[in-house]
């Protein structure tokens, strides 16, 4: 399985998911290591769903493809 780049605009939308669960304040090293982590999980997930459509002979991605990549999750 190949590594998929991300978009560096993700920071912002992270941040906000992390403040609307209750945190006051993050500093910029913690912010970053979330975005690391958000993002090597996200690529794995992403990595399943493609293996998943492709399997089943599709280039689409179906909502039951990330379904499924979750329950392995």
């Amino acid at each position: 399985m190949e590594e998929i780049k991300h978009d560096r605009n993700t920071k912002a939308p992270i941040t906000r998911i992390v403040k609307n669960a209750g945190a006051e304040r993050i500093s910029k090293e913690a912010e970053q290591k979330i975005v690391e982590a958000v993002e090597q999980y996200t690529n794995k997930l992403a990595l399943v769903v493609i293996d998943l459509a492709k399997h089943a002979d599709r280039k689409t991605i179906q909502v039951e493809d990330v379904e499924l990549s979750l329950k392995h999750f």
